[in-house]
């Protein structure tokens, strides 16, 4: 590379940064006169960065936003961020970027040295993606889960439960998944003690509170594994629910359970619940009555017993007295 496209890569990272840059800042950063410094904006230019001048004593260069987008120059760290997020973004919940996702992805991994190409597909490879164009999550709540995630900050949320019931959480969260055309936040919950899979598309009005907290041992290989059902502790507490419904699981998904891999599809229109619960049956019985469909109860018996309670109870509902 000569010295002159050298020097033009190296103004083109400062003037990215948001601040406004005098001439003879630029100048003394890069090793060159001033008159060097605006020859290389002409040149800047010339190549379709926008970059604007000021005038005065305090006046200097920033490059603004333009009518087409120019190249961007990002160094192997913020590469790798933006593949790995394209990657996601190509089959995620986020409404309207699959396509966009994809052509971009294509073009930066072209370009990718080996060594960033490497570490770009071995991330892919462990991150599971949902199908797109289902239940679409506002991309700044996950970016703000993303940040708490990242630095182990407790947040605090409003979450609409799949009764419509509104509650406030305070949890530390650990890791973001997305499965099954949806995201969901593994966190610890505070207030109830114990580890619980939100919905992203439930979670408004999410708040970090500063405070930074020590991850606590995860009963699961990782995230992903907690929310598909992969859990170490998994079957040491409730009652274990077994039922076939005759519905498509992404019907059933969210109105029995958070998390993702209680429902398991066994074809286009059917599925199982398997799950551990500690709800009163007759809650779920309840539950899986208002899916209208029909189903198949295998257990456990007080499943059983509360679907027999609701079926005599409508019975004398509708007895007509003689």
């Amino acid at each position: 590379m000569s010295d002159t496209s050298a020097r033009l890569l190296r103004l083109l990272s400062l003037l990215q940064t948001p601040r406004e840059w005098p001439g003879s800042e630029l100048a003394e950063r890069l090793g060159v006169t001033v008159r060097t410094v605006r020859r290389d904006i002409d040149r800047l230019r010339d190549l379709g960065y926008p970059v604007e001048a000021s005038m005065g004593a305090t006046g200097g260069y920033r490059l603004v936003a333009g009518a087409a987008m120019p190249p961007l120059l990002v160094d192997g760290e913020e590469a790798v961020a933006i593949a790995v997020g394209l990657r996601a973004a190509a089959g995620s919940a986020i409404a309207g970027i699959e396509e966009a996702s994809v052509r971009a992805l294509a073009k930066l991994e072209r370009v990718l040295p080996a060594k960033l190409r490497r570490r770009v597909r071995v991330l892919g490879a462990a991150t599971v993606t949902p199908s797109p164009g289902v239940n679409p999550v506002d991309p700044e709540l996950l970016t703000a889960l993303a940040a708490a995630v990242t630095n182990r900050e407790r947040v605090r949320f409003a979450y609409a439960a799949a009764e419509g019931a509104q509650t406030r959480r305070d949890v530390e969260p650990v890791g973001l998944v997305p499965h099954r055309h949806r995201w969901y936040l593994v966190g610890f919950d505070l207030d109830r003690d114990d580890w619980r899979v939100f919905r992203a598309d439930r979670i408004h009005r999410v708040h970090p509170t500063g405070v930074r907290f020590t991850p606590r041992e995860l009963p699961a290989a990782d995230p992903a594994a907690y929310v598909t059902g992969s859990r170490t502790d998994r079957g040491t507490t409730g009652l274990r629910f077994l039922v076939d419904i005759d519905a498509p699981a992404e019907a059933v998904i969210g109105r029995l359970g958070e998390a993702a891999g209680d429902v398991v599809p066994r074809g286009p229109d059917t599925c199982v619940l398997d799950t551990w619960r500690d709800d009163l049956p007759e809650w779920v019985a309840h539950r899986l009555l208002e899916l209208g469909v029909e189903i198949h109860v295998h257990g456990p018996d007080q499943l059983v017993e509360a679907i027999r309670r609701i079926r005599d109870r409508a019975g004398r509902a509708v007895e007509h007295p003689n």
